[in-house]
């Protein structure tokens, strides 16, 4: 069996939980593959740190990122192969791409001192 959550239930977890626990957070974006789970030390080169600012509230089970798109600045050169969000001891991972990823950015090559932005960020707890 699978156990399924209502609506209010999943924007519950995701504004008191989720979105509660990491606020405003750190998006970083590194090269490489993205490890087995959060927990694990990040790998691959960082290459890009953006500040969030927050989120919304959550309806239908998702918050999405205040103020996007956010811009930040390459600090190194390559390939962008995921992000964690990261604040204190709390993390999460996903992949990023252009279109189509767990997060979306501008551009997947990076270059040092080159503008990176934010364009989608959206946390969802699913219903089942």
């Amino acid at each position: 069996m699978t156990i399924k959550l209502d609506t209010d239930l999943r924007n519950y977890i995701v504004d008191q939980g989720v979105v509660g626990a990491i606020g405003s957070a750190e998006f970083k974006i590194y090269s490489g593959a993205q490890p087995a789970n959060a927990d694990t030390a990040a790998s691959g080169t960082l290459l890009c740190t953006i500040t969030l600012q927050g989120f919304g509230s959550a309806a239908a089970g998702a918050a999405v990122a205040s103020s996007l798109p956010i811009a930040g600045t390459a600090n190194a050169t390559g390939t962008a192969g995921w992000a964690r969000i990261i604040t204190g001891s709390y993390a999460l991972d996903g992949t990023v791409a252009t279109s189509g990823g767990d997060f979306t950015i501008n551009t997947l090559s990076l270059v040092s001192g080159g503008a990176v932005s934010l364009t989608a960020c959206t946390l969802t707890m699913p219903a089942s």
